[in-house]
């Protein structure tokens, strides 16, 4: 089964998808603003599978490597670990004091273990936004502020490469990191949008290092070269695509998450779960490392 247009990958239809990853061999995302995470088949259009319900936003999660079932889960205003057998635990609470009340957003595990993830207020009140890294050895590290809407962030293969999306500013900056002790260093700006094109919102890095983003109002997902340079883009039936991922059996199945939130009115498809075949291969979800997830316990 080939796909050469942007299919919808079942008929459920979210709020707010987001955080899209390609885990174990399935894919795995969730309905930000309901709490819900999800998993499907990348073979064929499916139904998906509820795997938690949570009573607080869920932006993202990353698996606990060598421990099936257990999630390391960006939510509510912190960080929690998400148990195989149903429970949960809260890791670190981030932002419960930030003067504009604020959740969490996007996050991924980085190549070397660590858990990164960005928050926002509610209202995107500029600057209120930060991105954090654990690493399981003492409370998240604030890694980067001033932030309005933090999306990403994305790391190249080797994780020494990190792409982060200020949505509200149309604005995707690159950093370098230092693998062993996960400093940033060397901001640059790699992407500077105009608003007619739509805004940077969920990203991924591909085998041959171009980096993916999904561009909210866009109507689209883009492909960019190293060098900040446009590649392709990919149109959608969805107005606010919010993430992408590179999956199914060889890897070169773009999975697009969409959000149908305060659309007035949405078409049929927004909102809606979509896949297409590419020729670029994807790089697995990286797993958060087993001492983060050991912080907690069952």
């Amino acid at each position: 089964m080939r796909l050469t247009e942007p299919t919808p990958w079942s008929d459920d239809r979210f709020e707010l998808g987001e955080g899209a990853r390609w885990v174990d061999g399935r894919l795995v995302l969730v309905d930000l603003l309901a709490g819900r995470l999800y998993e499907t088949s990348g073979d064929a259009p499916a139904p998906l599978r509820e795997l938690r319900r949570l009573d607080a936003p869920i932006g993202a999660v990353a698996a606990v490597a060598g421990r099936p079932g257990d999630w390391v889960a960006a939510t509510g205003t912190g960080l929690a670990l998400l148990s195989g057998d149903g429970g949960s635990r809260q890791l670190a609470n981030l932002e419960s004091e930030n003067p504009a009340p604020a959740r969490m957003n996007d996050a991924v595990a980085d190549p070397n273990g660590r858990f990164w993830a960005g928050s926002m207020a509610y209202d995107a009140t500029p600057g209120a936004g930060t991105l954090y890294r654990y690493d399981g050895t003492g409370a998240p590290t604030p890694a980067v502020t001033g932030l309005t809407i933090t999306n990403g962030p994305a790391f190249d293969a080797a994780g020494t490469t990190m792409y982060l999306a200020d949505t509200a500013r149309g604005e995707v900056d690159r950093f370098t990191v230092d693998p062993r002790t996960g400093g940033l260093s060397g901001r640059t700006p790699f992407l500077r949008l105009a608003g007619a094109e739509g805004a940077p919102d969920g990203m991924t890095v591909d085998a041959a290092g171009h980096l993916w983003v999904a561009l909210w109002g866009g109507y689209a997902v883009r492909r960019y070269r190293p060098d900040g340079t446009l590649e392709r883009e990919l149109r959608l039936p969805v107005a606010q695509p919010t993430s992408v991922c590179l999956g199914g059996p060889d890897l070169r199945r773009l999975f697009i998450t969409s959000a149908h939130h305060a659309l007035h009115p949405r078409g049929p498809l927004d909102g809606a779960l979509l896949a297409v075949d590419v020729e670029i291969t994807g790089i697995p979800a990286q797993s958060v490392a087993h001492e983060v997830g050991a912080k907690i316990e069952h």
